[in-house]
């Protein structure tokens, strides 16, 4: 079975009732250990959804090659860009809402910087951004990326900067017109929600992401601490075998690839993505908006965060991404048609093949053909 991969608590209450026992979460450690051994990687976890539900979750390996705490389910994992359909799902909650609109354009999103943008660049939407078609180049330009490793202001003002930069300049493409991958788009979109949401953006992904799914160990940039092995460390290959790094991409970034937290509630988000609702009444998106973050343009395969293609197992559309720092991999792949999710994270950036391996190991298992 073949994966693409270059892409890079309040638990659901109508699936966990007391009329109906909750399944027995079975545990794919041992599967783990035997990819993790054959692929020389620190650790792996990953975490199934089958019908909605909780059904698998697993852990193998250590925190810190050379160190000999083990990873736990309970531990926190780098999510790279798959934090970008997270941004995107924070942006169709203000859309609901009225305050923003997928056609909003940046000069009308972004009033206080309407005057210095590039007449080229003013038709820019939101939605141009957040599926990578906005004509920018992948990330700001080397002097100002320098800086935001270590940028006097705010997140939120570096983000301010950054769209002021290179919105400022003509785009390499016509808004709309062709596919560019592109972490400064997700960094722009986080400028913009923070002016509609009139907070930092990691403020609005804890308050009205995350607290209102029951996510409560997120967090952004690298879990634990650079003095101790309380978490996972990043680990980046190396001749003699995987190399333990504390580090990560700047702060600002955020939108585009920093958020990290336990499989138990990445798994939580995937729900939402699955059409897995908490309240029917009430719930956090509108199907109408899960189907907006799903959709990609005419003749495209990149939505909203989420790329879109097809498996025989899936009984429809599958979306997935991957994410990577360079020094964690991780990976989701969603069938929201037939309730189904496999999620696996890597504590070395090189691993890819790994958690290729899990995923299609954990299909076969659970979605037979």
């Amino acid at each position: 079975m073949k994966f693409l991969s270059s892409w890079c608590s309040v638990w659901f209450v109508a699936a966990l009732s007391a009329q109906a026992p909750a399944p027995v979460v079975e545990d794919l450690g041992g599967l783990l250990a035997k990819v993790r051994t054959e692929r020389g990687v620190p650790a792996l976890g990953v975490v199934v959804l089958v019908d909605g539900e909780l059904r698998a979750l697993g852990v193998s390996g250590v925190r810190r090659q050379g160190h000999p705490q083990p990873v736990t389910v309970d531990d926190r994992w780098h999510l790279g860009s798959c934090t970008k359909v997270m941004t995107a799902t924070l942006l169709a909650k203000y859309v609901e809402r009225g305050s923003l609109q997928w056609t909003t354009t940046v000069a009308e999103a972004l009033p206080d910087l309407a005057a210095t943008l590039h007449a080229d660049a003013r038709g820019i939407t939101v939605r141009d951004l957040l599926t990578h078609r906005a004509g920018l180049p992948g990330g700001p330009p080397e002097p100002l990326w320098g800086q935001l490793f270590h940028f006097p202001g705010s997140d939120a003002e570096a983000r301010t900067k950054v769209a002021a930069t290179m919105l400022a300049v003509a785009p390499e493409a016509k808004p709309g017109a062709r596919f560019l991958y592109s972490n400064a788009g997700y960094m722009i979109a986080g400028a913009i929600v923070e002016r509609v949401g009139k907070a930092p953006w990691a403020e609005l992904m804890q308050r009205e992401l995350f607290g209102a799914l029951g996510i409560t160990s997120a967090g952004f940039g690298m879990p634990g601490a650079v003095d101790g092995t309380t978490e996972p460390w990043g680990h980046q290959a190396g001749k003699s075998g995987p190399v333990p790094v504390f580090a990560d991409n700047p702060p600002s970034l955020g939108p585009a690839g920093t958020a990290h937290m336990t499989l138990r509630d990445w798994a939580k988000f995937a729900a939402l993505h699955l059409g897995v609702v908490v309240d029917r009444e009430h719930p956090l998106l509108t199907t109408a908006s899960l189907a907006a973050l799903r959709t990609p343009p005419a003749g495209a395969d990149y939505a909203l965060g989420w790329v879109v293609t097809k498996r025989p197992w899936a009984l429809g559309p599958v979306l997935t991404h991957s994410g990577s720092n360079t020094m964690w991999y991780c990976v989701a792949w969603l069938a929201p048609e037939a309730k189904f999710a496999v999620l696996v994270t890597c504590n070395q950036g090189e691993a890819a093949a790994a958690c290729d391996a899990v995923a299609a190991a954990c299909v076969q298992r659970f979605r037979p053909q």
